[in-house]
């Protein structure tokens, strides 16, 4: 595992990031406690006491009907090294609704016999509907480090509200009731957070955690940004990976790119595949002036690159005469749905959000999913890119995974008919469905105002990978702070990752690959392809817009990391 992101992970959950304060609550409260400043001393409870244990409702800062511990089982310290494990608490429980026809949220708490005073809560993906892995690392943690609850933090998670079936985190059957649509929206992370905190409480008797973190990757990523946002008293620190942070929006632009894969004849298979990308890569790897078997000036190529007069290895891309006639070539049908999803999609109708439309993804250079590719990985990249089957209708499982995210929010979030042809539905163009489209599109677009976290300390790490056709790198909105002394609201600082010189990180979408070597200098990053101070070829190859065909974006600080702690950082830009 690449040290950029040993270095990330150690970094925020080292507790360093700023000097513990006191707990934060110092006065009696919780279960068995008294209140007042003569209030007894709080007693922790076993493991075995937690069982069966009530939540009230009151101490969750959102409307739910309590909670309860179904169980809570002690279980041993088990594994070594990096996947040491010590021991811990399981306790599982329910959240219930307001609306009775509403699912329960149903999370998982790990309470570690010797707590660190910290905690973690993991984020989803997808569309959630099943509780992440509390003994887990967070996304793209380091493999050669102890996780969270190796390092004894308490660690929690919820489903958000849904239990999903076959379809995981792509079922969107929980749409149909308005209650678990809003508890996908945002409110599962409120409820979740104050239902653990009760029993990290109850468990210890030693008030709230001295800090508090949240991890996630696409959805949640989208949770992450969220959190600090709406509750930014709540959290110390926050990683958000490959965020999907105006998820309304994504959806529409990936049901563009789905309709356009579904049109006749133009979705490639894998040789296609294969073609575009050596022939993105021949056309745009000198772009940076160094040609090295890398796209370094991936805007630039978005720019220029057009399939349609494109050669590879002086053979044209396109087909003769535009038709499909074999796996050296594409039509031009594969090529116009190509074009498109390198394109913008424009809201024409009116987002609560703001959104007035979705950039276009980077799909010059991209592996669309290669399923020769021998890679253990390619499998996951296959699965989050393009699939294996055509959109169509009914969307097969195998389509693209936009494809069929994009199938279930249509008929159960939107239309909440599951009889509806989703394919019908024009993203830029939605009819009558827009007004419904606007009014979700204030739970899931998240605003980029994080002044309020910022303003108390809090830390963002943020990171996304070039190559990702599920959630447009382009999309990265511009962060707000704090108001400065003129009272204007700048953009928070953003602080470079520490990069190995030894390994290249290639990300795509929730997939780390890690490709080639190279030594690179001290100055790596100083972008825009500009040569390094040494002059060397071995060297000049690293200073590109990112130094590996994919690359993370940027990664923000709020408001800043001391310089031991970020020690010699990368930027990276777009």
């Amino acid at each position: 595992m690449s040290k950029v992101l040993a270095v990330l992970t150690g970094v925020l959950l080292s507790g360093a990031l700023m000097a513990a304060p006191a707990f934060a609550h110092e006065s009696c409260h919780g279960p068995h406690e008294g209140k007042g400043r003569d209030c007894p001393k709080p007693t922790p409870l076993t493991c075995a006491q937690l069982a069966g244990m009530a939540i009230p409702a009151s101490e969750i800062g959102l409307p739910t009907t309590g909670g309860t511990v179904t169980s809570a089982t002690l279980v041993a310290a088990s594994g070594s090294g990096a996947s040491a494990l010590p021991e811990y608490c399981r306790v599982d429980g329910s959240i219930s609704p307001v609306d009775p026809t509403a699912p329960k949220i149903l999370f998982r708490v790990a309470l570690p016999t010797a707590w660190n005073s910290k905690a973690v809560m993991f984020g989803g993906g997808g569309f959630n509907g099943s509780i992440p892995n509390v003994a887990g690392n967070v996304p793209a943690g380091p493999a050669n480090q102890l996780t969270p609850l190796g390092r004894g933090y308490a660690t929690f998670a919820s489903d958000s509200g849904h239990q999903a079936g076959a379809l995981g985190s792509q079922d969107g059957l929980f749409g149909l009731n308005e209650e678990a649509v809003r508890n996908f929206g945002g409110d599962a992370l409120k409820k979740t957070r104050d239902a653990s905190i009760f029993l990290i409480r109850a468990r210890y008797a030693q008030g709230e955690p001295v800090k508090a973190y949240f991890a996630g990757g696409s959805t949640g990523g989208r949770e992450s940004l969220q959190v600090i946002q709406l509750w930014p008293k709540d959290w110390d620190g926050a990683i958000a990976w490959y965020p999907a942070w105006n998820q309304v929006s994504a959806l529409l632009g990936g049901h563009r790119m789905n309709r356009a894969l579904a049109q006749p004849g133009a979705y490639p298979n894998t040789p296609k595949r294969i073609v575009i990308l050596q022939a993105a890569l021949e056309a745009c790897d000198a772009l940076d002036g160094v040609v090295d078997g890398l796209i370094s000036n991936q805007s630039l190529c978005n720019h220029v690159f057009d399939p349609s007069v494109a050669t590879l290895n002086g053979v044209p891309v396109r087909c003769p005469g535009g038709a499909d006639t074999g796996d050296t070539c594409l039509s031009d049908a594969q090529i116009n749905a190509l074009k498109t999803i390198n394109t913008r999609t424009n809201f024409y109708f009116h987002l609560d959000s703001g959104e007035s439309h979705y950039p276009g993804y980077n799909v010059w250079g991209a592996d669309l999913g290669i399923t020769s590719n021998p890679s253990p990985l390619e499998p996951i990249v296959t699965f989050l890119a393009f699939g294996t089957s055509q959109p169509t209708m009914p969307m097969p499982r195998t389509a693209p995974y936009i494809s069929v995210l994009t199938d279930q929010w249509l008929k159960y979030v939107v239309t909440r008919d599951p009889s509806f042809n989703s394919l019908a539905l024009d993203p830029e163009h939605p009819g009558q469905w827009a007004r419904r489209i606007g009014d979700l599109s204030d739970q899931l677009d998240q605003s980029t105002d994080i002044s309020k976290f910022a303003k108390r300390g809090g830390k963002l790490l943020m990171a996304h990978g070039i190559a990702d056709v599920l959630v447009s790198t382009r999309d990265r909105g511009v962060l707000r702070a704090a108001p400065g002394s003129d009272g204007t609201v700048a953009r928070p600082r953003f602080r470079p990752i520490l990069r190995s010189s030894r390994l290249r990180p290639r990300l795509q979408h929730g997939v780390q690959r890690e490709l080639g070597f190279t030594d690179c200098p001290r100055e790596v990053g100083r972008g825009g392809g500009e040569p390094a101070r040494s002059g060397r070829d071995r060297h000049r190859r690293c200073t590109g817009s990112h130094a590996a065909a994919l690359r993370l974006s940027e990664v923000a600080a709020i408001p800043g990391l001391g310089r031991r702690k970020r020690g010699r950082l990368l930027r990276m830009r777009h």
